[in-house]
């Protein structure tokens, strides 16, 4: 175990420590356990921890196709979990769409205010003047009597009765392979995104960059590979590889990205 946790950083700690408590529950109690929605980094962890037990299994939900943000359901590897076991909630908002075009942090903003954890909900989807989020179940009956308004826009919301009625996103990755001159936060996104230096370092002290889901406001932040990337306004970037050095010792990158639609 200690071997596993050197390869991630100081303050993924913490949350190393509660798989690892997930992991002993399940193995004490013989019960499955459920998350809340973790994103694909905290994913990441859980599988890399768990994946090493041969005698738990790690399953995924998060009901939208590609969902970004999923609820675990840790259990012994001879359970099979339906997608009922997941506990989750569909939700579609309607509001006056003819004189208000809400977005992502208008949606996010309002069901956050209801002082609910940002772990209680999943996906927020938006495709023309359809918004659908995805809540765990037990916070279900809480949102739909309390989220009545988003701004100044009254909604009502609906449930969404079966997956398939759910939002899909096509999502289109480009690769690309770049020369950096280190793996320095601000100097990756200067460089995929073809802004300048300064640029880049604004937009990171603005805490408008995240690193694995996270806020990074270091501009000297240690990129690895593996590390996915958002920049507000410049849509996504991957660090799939690092492929060795050029003459003038700088570091080839192998990035994807994706475009902010």
């Amino acid at each position: 175990m200690e071997h596993l946790i050197q390869h991630f950083r100081k303050d993924e700690q913490t949350f190393i420590e509660k798989v690892i408590g997930w992991q002993r529950e399940v193995e004490d109690r013989f019960a499955p356990k459920l998350t809340d929605f973790l994103d694909p980094r905290e994913r990441f962890i859980v599988s890399s921890i768990i994946g090493q037990d041969n005698d738990l299994q790690v399953k995924t939900f998060g009901g939208f196709q590609e969902a970004e943000r999923q609820r675990l359901f840790i259990c012994p590897s001879y359970f099979e979990p339906s997608s009922e076991d997941f506990q989750i909630a569909f939700f579609s908002i309607n509001y006056p769409s003819k004189f208000v075009q809400l977005k992502h942090p208008d949606v996010l903003g309002a069901l956050l205010s209801l002082g609910i954890e940002r772990s209680k909900f999943g996906d927020i989807r938006i495709e023309g003047d359809t918004i659908q989020f995805a809540a765990v179940g037990e916070v279900q009956d809480y949102i739909l009597a309390n989220l009545t308004s988003i701004g100044k826009s009254k909604v009502k919301l609906e449930y969404v009765k079966t997956t398939d009625q759910l939002i899909t996103v096509k999502e289109e990755w480009f690769d690309n392979t770049y020369t950096v001159s280190s793996m320095r936060l601000d100097v990756i996104v200067a460089t995929v995104v073809n802004i300048s230096r300064q640029k880049s370092q604004s937009l990171i002290k603005a805490g408008k960059v995240k690193v694995n889901w996270t806020v990074r406001e270091d501009t000297s932040f240690e990129v690895q590979e593996g590390d996915v990337i958002s920049a507000r306004g410049h849509g996504r970037i991957k660090v799939m590889m690092t492929e060795g050095r050029t003459k003038k010792d700088k570091i080839r990158l192998q990035v994807g990205r994706l475009e902010q639609k």
